[in-house]
């Protein structure tokens, strides 16, 4: 899939390597929009975790970016987009969440500079995450009354820390981040993906049938897929009848 730079080229929005022993490396690929999520990225990277879920020889997912400035910033916003295409770019969040959630391969963010709204959701989606010095992670949905945040994030952190991160959209930075225990390792961002890369590696010599039972249990007893499921719901309905996401200023 292409997305379009500000200056009108075109350019692959999804990076994916495959790299030895099973692992797989997805990079967002829009500095100028700080890897803010339109339709064509959602897009292809939803095709792209497709392709790794369906890949027999996938032991290891790692989501990452081509530039160390920013994970993800969100939906992008600026999208030029009527109400049904407004309503598509939801539906293909919740695809995206969908797919984070059913991913039969334990999965690694790279958690550097912005990880904000849909960007921090991603984050939360995965098994492991490895922060950058530069992190700036925010549950920012608040700000446009979007219903999303609560499904992945109680699990990690509990009720009344999601509440505080949820309701706020504050910015959490790496210090805090590494204390509420969503951090498995912080380093400077330069090196994120690499040591992202390092622990993918230590996960890819496990047994990768015993890898993906693992990932199995965690998610059927922590519930994940109902939970999801039931937040997808709430995001729709608010596209098709609240206020729903900003649509590049497009009214009707």
């Amino acid at each position: 899939m292409l997305a379009d730079r500000a200056d009108g080229s075109t350019i692959d929005a999804v990076h994916h390597d495959r790299l030895d022993h099973g692992v797989h490396v997805l990079r967002l690929d829009r500095p100028e929009k700080r890897n803010a999520l339109d339709s064509t990225t959602l897009a292809a990277l939803v095709d792209a975790l497709d392709e790794v879920a369906v890949d027999e020889t996938a032991r290891v997912l790692v989501l990452s970016t081509t530039s160390p400035t920013a994970f993800c910033a969100g939906a992008d916003v600026g999208e030029q987009l009527d109400h049904d295409g407004g309503v598509a770019r939801m539906a293909a969040f919740t695809r995206l969440y969908t797919a984070l959630d059913a991913m039969p391969v334990p999965m690694i963010a790279v958690a550097v500079g912005n990880c904000v709204g849909a960007g921090a959701e991603i984050v939360a989606a995965a098994d492991l995450r490895v922060g950058g010095d530069n992190l700036a992670l925010a549950w920012a949905g608040a700000r446009h009354g979007v219903p999303v945040g609560p499904a992945r994030l109680v699990p990690l952190v509990g009720l009344a820390r999601a509440k505080d991160l949820v309701l706020t959209g504050r910015t959490v930075g790496v210090e805090e981040a590494e204390r509420l225990g969503l951090l498995q390792r912080a380093v400077p961002a330069a090196d994120a993906e690499r040591v992202a890369l390092e622990l993918a590696d230590q996960l890819a010599a496990r047994d990768p049938a015993g890898l993906r039972v693992l990932k199995q249990l965690f998610r059927e007893l922590d519930g994940t897929a109902r939970r999801v499921a039931y937040e997808n719901d709430r995001l729709l309905d608010f596209q098709l009848h609240g206020t729903g996401l900003p649509r590049g200023g497009v009214t009707g």
